[in-house]
């Protein structure tokens, strides 16, 4: 089975390498985004923040889209803006339009599964190796902001509906988060699939975390406050970008070059 190739207008490839600082910096802004929301709503006037909030994440998403190459910086910016955007959501849906956790849960479910299934077949394929045109990482950024929603549903309902708190939380999720590459190492299952299975995971299991910390001992927390844990989270998400972006500049990745990697599954690859 082929796939027609994708639009004309060709950009270099725009995500970073899956490493292990990949992953701490996805639970880092996942993390910060869950604290730095529920300061801000608390301490200023929520609908304000959530306008304000919204914009910025907007501005943020097309200065990424337009951009034609790669940047540290901009992609982990855009990043932790869709962790403390996709926070308010969440909380509004819930709070305020009274949203069950249950129901939340299944919708983003179909939601990204459309994604996906639209993504697959326009493009053939899922891989984060081959984003390299525009409407590739439209996609891609799409299926992100899907796996955000879905995680931030599926993992208050594990701590609320389900009464496992956040330590019970955050122990489930980091077993799950887990597995994915485990079965991928031993067992061969595929890259693309496990890759999202433990994206998808990253958020409920930095949110437990932060929140862990966060909230007060009567919660189930720590009791260090959303304030402190937003400015040490952002802090060593700003200190590894850092870091990133130098190694970056001494060895940027040419254009194409994750493409058509091991990691991608294609339509040629399932037939």
């Amino acid at each position: 089975m082929t796939v027609p190739p994708g639009p004309a207008l060709s950009v270099a490839s725009k995500v970073p390498e899956v490493t292990a600082v990949f992953w701490v910096l996805k639970l880092l802004t996942t993390g910060l985004g869950e604290t730095a929301s529920d300061w801000m709503v608390v301490h200023l006037d929520p609908v304000s923040v959530v306008l304000g909030t919204a914009v910025v994440f907007g501005a943020c998403l097309t200065i990424q889209l337009r951009a034609p190459r790669y940047s540290v910086w901009r992609y982990w910016l855009l990043v932790g803006m869709i962790g403390v955007f996709g926070t308010m959501v969440a909380d509004v849906a819930h709070i305020v339009v009274g949203v069950p956790y249950i129901v939340s849960t299944a919708a983003f479910a179909v939601a990204l599964a459309v994604v996906l299934g639209v993504w697959w077949r326009f493009e053939g394929t899922l891989s984060i190796h081959s984003i390299t045109s525009r409407r590739r990482e439209v996609f891609y950024w799409a299926t992100v902001c899907a796996t955000f929603a879905l995680g931030t549903a599926v993992g208050d309902l594990a701590a609320h509906d389900l009464g496992l708190g956040y330590g019970g939380s955050a122990i489930l999720f980091g077993v799950l988060f887990l597995l994915p590459g485990l079965a991928y190492r031993f067992l061969g299952w595929s890259a693309v699939a496990m890759f999202w299975a433990s994206y998808i995971v990253t958020r409920p299991l930095g949110a437990s975390i932060a929140d862990g910390l966060a909230v007060v001992p009567s919660r189930g927390g720590l009791g260090f406050g959303t304030g402190p844990v937003t400015l040490v989270a952002l802090a060593l998400a700003i200190g590894l970008v850092a870091v990133l972006a130098r190694r970056h500049a001494r060895n940027p990745m040419p254009a194409g070059k994750r493409s058509g990697g091991a990691g991608q599954l294609s339509c040629d690859d399932a037939a």
